[in-house]
């Protein structure tokens, strides 16, 4: 049953809709169980058959029902049309989280002597799962400077199966030319996959530009309420298949109420989107502005060296802004992000309540100073990922948490002053 007649309004274009219009119905059943207007939950591990006949015609028919929780649940499949739409692919995939997502494509696609290729701004738990655990089954994996294509397309040999990178990058927020990613991988005859997480199928949609794979974690703007963990892969039917096979294997599925807490946030996507939107590019000009700010990475700010590609291949910016402090070392830096009032320390990112961390503390804190300058992790580096609150409160709580910065820096002087001072006898 596709979508339009999910929703019983197969006279209708789907392709016309607008984003809200297919985040609240694409993927639903127009009369739905028990005559509800939402989607019931459907709290099960396992589903009867009336008698042994049932589970012949079941198995010999093909028949679209359910038979194992772990190979699918009725509400996982109003989700995953949903989410299908909103990225204009033919089918979703709907996964315990982003990592399961990507791990599921790639054990699906990859074998020993395979390679892949990465530009290098990538999550560092997705560089660490394909450098240390694919490689311990014999698949390869390199990285090239982001944004460089002509070291992408060097690096390709005949055993590489997959391109991979993010767009927007996290923290860096480079973006990504679609183009000439696609035409690299056709060329070749390799697949292509995006991570679009930064961005949200509101700001991009990779597919529209002819990439293989996308890849959300449905954690972030998706779900949009800090509340849940999910990913999704949406592609070509026939190209995700052996993907959807695998996961009923490996098993790494949402539970019912995982899934109607995705399905509940998404009706609100284009609204949070919208505003999300408006508070990132308003906190990143005032970011640029302020004396005590280095530099601001924010695709929406027209010094960012991404800039031109992002207003060609984006809608908007998103909510997450990086920025460094200028002459600061990490106290100083901590300082910062110790005195925001709104904010809460935290990862993560796409919820409706704005999170701050240093990416030196809650990511990289175990890396070498010479990893962290390799992965372009400064100690004076912030990640502010945007809400949904009111952009003046933002900006006001930062304009009165940034000169904690320097009052840092003045009792840090004065602790090293008395530690070297002769004591007065």
């Amino acid at each position: 049953m596709d979508q339009r007649e999910h929703l019983g309004l197969a006279d209708l274009d789907a392709d016309a809709w607008g984003l809200s219009t297919l985040a609240v119905h694409a993927g639903e059943l127009r009369q739905k169980p028990g005559n509800s207007l939402t989607d019931p939950i459907f709290c099960t591990s396992t589903y009867t058959f009336a008698d042994t006949q049932a589970v012949i015609d079941f198995i010999e028919q093909d028949q679209p029902r359910e038979e194992y929780g772990r190979y699918g649940n009725p509400g996982e499949k109003y989700v995953e049309g949903k989410l299908a739409a909103l990225e204009g692919g033919e089918r979703a995939l709907l996964y315990a989280s982003g990592m399961a997502a990507l791990v599921g494509l790639v054990m699906a696609k990859l074998s020993a002597g395979d390679e892949i290729i990465f530009f290098d701004e990538c999550y560092h738990r997705s560089r660490e799962f394909c450098v240390k655990q694919l490689g311990r089954f014999g698949v390869v994996t390199r990285q090239v400077t982001t944004g460089d294509y002509e070291a992408m397309a060097a690096a390709i040999t005949p055993r590489t199966k997959l391109l991979i990178s993010e767009s927007p990058t996290n923290p860096h927020m480079s973006v990504v030319d679609l183009d000439r990613f696609v035409a690299l991988g056709r060329r070749h005859g390799v697949e292509t996959l995006i991570d679009a997480t930064l961005a949200s199928p509101y700001n991009l949609r990779p597919i529209d530009a002819g990439v293989d794979y996308v890849l959300h974690s449905a954690t972030k703007y998706l779900g949009g309420h800090n509340d849940l963990l999910a990913g999704v892969l949406v592609g070509r039917r026939k190209d995700l298949e052996p993907v959807r096979q695998l996961r009923g294997v490996m098993g790494a599925v949402s539970s019912p109420q995982n899934v109607y807490l995705l399905s509940r946030g998404l009706k609100t996507f284009e609204l949070r989107m919208q505003r999300h939107n408006e508070n990132g590019l308003a906190v990143a000009r005032f970011l640029a502005d302020h004396p005590q700010v280095e530099r601001v990475y924010y695709p929406g700010l027209a010094d960012h060296p991404y800039h031109a590609v992002a207003r060609q291949t984006m809608r908007g910016y998103g909510g997450l802004v990086t920025f460094t402090l200028r002459d600061a070392d990490w106290r100083q830096t901590a300082a910062v992000v110790d005195a925001v009032r709104i904010p809460r320390i935290a990862p993560s990112l796409g919820g409706v309540e704005s999170l701050i961390e240093q990416p030196l503390v809650m990511s990289y804190y175990r890396c070498t100073p010479a990893e962290r300058a390799s992965y372009g992790i400064g100690d004076n580096m912030i990640r502010l990922a945007c809400g949904i609150e009111n952009p003046r409160d933002l900006i006001d709580d930062l304009a009165q948490a940034l000169p904690a910065a320097t009052r840092a820096a003045v009792v840090v002087g004065e602790r090293q002053v008395a530690a070297t001072a002769t004591p007065v006898r």
